[in-house]
Order: C-alpha cells, then structure tokens, then sequence
C-alpha cells in the first residue's frame, strides 16, 4: 500500500495508544533507588485522572540515568498497578541500533504495549541510516512502535520523506512529534495513517486541529485533566472552548518547560522526591515559583466551577 492510499479521514483520526498520553516520572527513594511502590501509585493516579496511556522510561523519566533491569523493573510494577486496560508504552531509545533492539525485547518481555525509539544521538546518522535504525528496531518484536522525532536534542531529524517510508513498515504507527514543523506534520498525516503525538505543550492543540493523535505530556504529571479537557472541547466541536482551556494551561507548561530547567526537575519540584545526577533539584525560589503557577490554576478552575 502507497503512503497516499492509507489516508485517514480526520473524523477517523488514528489513535493505537490512546488521546491523552503521560510522559511520567521515575520516582526514587531518598537514597536514590527505583521506587516501585510510589511509581504504581503514580501510574493509578494518572490513569484515574484521565491518562488513557503511559510512556515510561522516556527523558522525562530519566532514561539516561537508570539500568535496563531499574526499566524492566518499572515497567512489570506499572503494569501491576494500572492493569491491562491503559497503554503503557516504554521508552527503549539509545544511541545503539543493537542495545535499541534488545531493549525492545526486554519491553516487551515485561509487559509493554508499545515502543517509543528516539533518533540515534550524537552520532547524527544520515537519513538512510536514520531509517535503517528504526526498522531495524521494528523488526526485534511484535510490538507497534512510536518514532520519537526531537532533533534539539538528538541533533538528527526524521525528515518528512523518511518518515513517509517508515510509514510503510506494520509495526510503525506512531509519532512523538517534537520538530517543531507543523507542515512537515500536516504532510505526513495526510498521507499517512502514522498516529501524531504532540510532544511538545504548545502544540497540543494545534497538531490536534490538523489531525493529530492527541498528546504526549510531561505536564500531564501534575494536569492530566486539564491536557484533557481541551482535546474533549475540541472533539466537541467546541474550539473556541478548546481555545480558552489551552490558553488557561499556557502558564504552567511555560513555567514548567521553558523555564531553563529540564521537565523532570520541574514535576518533582511540585510532586516531591528526587532526581538522579547529573540533573539537580529544583531551587527554592523556582520551586515556590512553580507551585505559585499551579496553584493559580487551580483556583481559576474552582472560581469557574462556582459560574
């Protein structure tokens, strides 16, 4: 099948993972140790709240920092908590085609619904090599495959073309989109059926509006509701509504991943507990500064409530 023939319509937008995606936390014991317990209550936390999936083990969960068996491990425990029905999609991307592969294994071995594979790093393949990785990578399990596409900080873009023949590919279905060209993105969903997540706050709603997916949020660890309540406006024919909700969210997501600090420091600054070096916990004035935000949200959600 050509990429052009697969075209979705957008009433029938495709979605393998789910609309409203977590890009979650790795909690950690104050000595620094995978916290399985709090990590399970997270996850049935997120999910209560409007979370229809997981990614685990992605940057936001500290990848860089944590052993295959502490992702492994991560991955059975959420599994455990959360149950059968949300997506859980783990992170497996590395710089190595081969450990790539044998990450997806061990994903899949735990329970993992989907991968998420980010561009090789630093070594800033071509695009046939580019493409090769992926494929590669889709061909070492069952599992359907989430491309990461985030070349600020892989220094590599999956290019409109590659993605179009990554398409072809059964196991390839999705995006995680932070290019950061939203042509690119229209041209690929219209003529693709690879489902596009937002990976980027900003652009949740507009990549949403051109047939996009849904998202896939850090800020989805402390507002999972809210991210939610735009795509339901949206979906409700209510864009106008939609338009408000985001405009709403707009402070917290800039405070939280545009302030200079990564967003995992900026979720454990309002959740608690710490972070692995070489990132460092937030200091006191940006944590009481991002808590200020939070809190200022919540309150117009009450005073809107009260209308």
């Amino acid at each position: 099948m050509s990429p052009s023939s697969a075209r979705p319509a957008l009433s029938a937008r495709p979605a393998p993972f789910g609309r409203a995606l977590c890009a979650m936390i790795t909690p950690f014991t104050p000595t620094g140790e995978l916290d399985l317990d709090e990590a399970g209550k997270l996850a049935a936390r997120l999910v209560s709240e409007g979370c229809d999936g997981l990614v685990l083990n992605g940057t936001t969960g500290e990848s860089p920092t944590t052993s295959d068996a502490e992702k492994a491990a991560l991955v059975r425990a959420v599994r455990d908590a959360v149950g059968l029905g949300p997506s859980i999609v783990a992170g497996v991307g590395t710089a190595d085609t081969r450990h790539t592969a044998e990450l997806a294994r061990q994903a899949e071995r735990a329970g993992a619904d989907g991968l998420l594979v980010v561009t090789p790093y630093y070594s800033r393949p071509p695009q046939p090599a580019v493409e090769a990785h992926f494929l590669k990578v889709a061909d070492a399990t069952g599992l359907p495959v989430m491309v990461y596409d985030i070349p600020g900080r892989t220094g590599t873009r999956v290019e409109p073309a590659t993605m179009l023949r990554l398409a072809e590919h059964p196991r390839i279905v999705a995006v995680k989109d932070c290019a950061y060209d939203l042509l690119g993105s229209t041209r690929v969903i219209a003529e693709t059926s690879l489902a596009y997540y937002s990976g980027c706050e900003e652009m949740n709603l507009p990549l949403y509006a051109v047939g996009g997916a849904g998202f896939v949020s850090t800020v989805a660890n402390v507002a999972p509701l809210r991210l939610r309540a735009v795509l339901d406006a949206f979906d409700a024919g209510d864009t106008a509504g939609a338009a408000r909700l985001n405009a709403r969210l707009l402070p917290l997501a800039e405070r939280m991943m545009a302030g200079g600090l990564p967003g995992t420091v900026t979720v454990k600054a309002l959740l608690g507990g710490p972070v692995r070096e070489p990132l460092q916990p937030a200091d006191r004035e940006t944590a009481d500064g991002l808590r200020a935000v939070y809190e200022a949200l919540v309150r117009s959600d009450q005073a809107e409530s009260l209308v």
